[in-house]
């Protein structure tokens, strides 16, 4: 009966033993599979942490580049704006100059027209006392002159252009050897003559009949005649000579002596 009694108690332990190791490998079963998943979930969460590395890795790159290439145009930028800027700076100082410039065209400008003025009564005053060629001409000029004074369609400088340019023609009167014919009185008479100029030198004329010659004397204001037999020729030589019917040639001119100092 004891015996019976231990082989059952016996049994039972075993069988107690049995389920405590069944349960002991069921937990250990279950504790595997948590740590499959859990190692699992770490795995998937480094494969989304390394993508999302990748990703900032090579956004970061973009940036360095698109940075740098940024950079390289500021630096561009840099050294255009200087080169505009040393541009301006002497755009600007130009434009002092060309300022200063006009102040100094304006003041100019005030002393320009009665300079031209006086440029004119000093012409005008020249002819009346220069020998009496081509009169008629050279007072018209100076008539012309003092009317375009007043003129608001004309500038300053391009009166002052024309007044030079009746200096030059009388300058270069003092050069010149012509011959043009014209009326003067003689003697109460008004006589047809051909007159022959030389320069400033002398101022001669003769008859269109070769009958009378004369020459201006500029001191006394006055015509003198002049000894046909001396000069009649010569003068008529010489008119011939201007008018391009001859050839050049040495010639006798009553030409006043200078004065002595």
């Amino acid at each position: 009966m004891t015996m019976h009694r231990l082989k059952n108690v016996l049994i039972a332990a075993l069988v107690a033993t049995g389920a405590l190791a069944g349960g002991v490998a069921a937990v250990q079963a279950n504790t595997l599979d948590s740590v499959l998943e859990v190692g699992e979930a770490r795995n998937e969460a480094a494969r989304k942490s390394q993508q999302k590395i990748d990703r900032l890795a090579d956004e970061t790159r973009d940036l360095l580049s698109d940075y740098k290439s940024v950079m390289k145009q500021v630096d561009g930028l840099k050294v255009y704006n200087a080169r505009l800027q040393r541009q301006i700076d002497n755009q600007m100082a130009r434009i002092a100059d060309i300022e200063e410039s006009i102040n100094e065209v304006t003041v100019i400008q005030r002393q320009m027209t009665p300079l031209v003025i006086r440029m004119i009564d000093g012409l005008e005053q020249f002819i009346e006392l220069d020998v009496p060629f081509n009169l008629e001409e050279r007072r018209e000029r100076i008539a012309f002159l003092r009317s375009n004074v007043d003129r608001s369609d004309l500038t300053v400088a391009e009166k002052f252009r024309q007044v030079l340019e009746a200096y030059n023609i009388e300058l270069q009167y003092g050069r010149g050897f012509d011959s043009y014919s014209a009326a003067i009185d003689i003697n109460g008479t008004t006589r047809d003559v051909d007159f022959l100029r030389i320069g400033r030198l002398a101022l001669v004329y003769q008859t269109t009949d070769g009958t009378e010659s004369g020459v201006w004397n500029n001191e006394t204001r006055s015509w003198e005649p002049l000894d046909s037999g001396d000069y009649a020729n010569a003068i008529r030589k010489g008119v011939r000579i201007a008018k391009r019917q001859a050839t050049i040639e040495l010639l006798n001119m009553p030409v006043a002596a200078p004065e002595a100092q």
